[in-house]
């Protein structure tokens, strides 16, 4: 068994990215032996980084940290084996809300898979494209698969209230190749094999 956090990267009124992370949380719930855990920023309200030493040094044996919703989020990614990272992409970039989550963590994060999904310009590829460097640096290991979510699919999604029909993602599994299947696929067999090095 192995277990997965979806976690919605951004925080901001009206956000896109809830309803995004609630069907991709479906869809990982369908895959065998995983647990699947949603997470989401808001519960999380992180002050920017501003800690003595580094999340490095800490994991080193530098003390511990002096915000009790830091020492809430640290603990809660540590008791994933991989995520799936939900995000926007906001001139050009990935949201500040959630660069300040990656960064205050160090150690729960080294050696576990991280797949992305996205969406905004260019289908949000900018920002994953940016965000596989700062994972690297963590340790992590990004898939290659990623689901970016086209804007047909986007403004068809926005425009519902309530609860979204998971039917308009539909689309994300058709054509030569199911890409929500090879994602899901890839991020569960890398979560896995990496579960396994670490205790093994």
């Amino acid at each position: 068994m192995i277990k997965v956090q979806v976690i919605i990267g951004t925080t901001r009124q009206g956000r896109f990215s809830e309803k995004a992370a609630l069907w991709i949380y479906e869809e990982v719930k369908k895959k065998e032996g995983v647990e699947v855990e949603l997470v989401d920023l808001r519960d999380y309200p992180l002050p920017f980084f501003n800690e003595t030493v580094t999340p490095s040094v800490l994991a080193a044996g530098g003390g511990g940290y002096s915000n009790e919703m830091v020492k809430k989020w640290t603990e809660k990614i540590g008791e994933a084996d991989g995520y799936v990272i939900v995000t926007g992409e906001y001139n050009h970039g990935y949201p500040a809300v959630l660069k300040n989550a990656l960064d205050y963590v160090y150690k729960e994060w080294q050696r576990k898979a991280v797949g992305f999904v996205s969406y905004g310009s260019a289908l949000g590829a900018r920002a994953v494209e940016q965000l596989r460097q700062v994972v690297i640096e963590l340790q992590m290991v990004p898939i290659r698969s990623a689901i970016q979510i086209p804007p047909q699919i986007f403004t068809a999604i926005r425009e519902q209230a309530g609860q979204v029909n998971p039917e308009l993602f539909k689309p994300l599994r058709e054509g030569r190749v199911d890409k929500v299947e090879a994602f899901l696929n890839d991020l569960v067999w890398m979560t896995q094999a990496l579960k396994a090095a670490r205790v093994g």
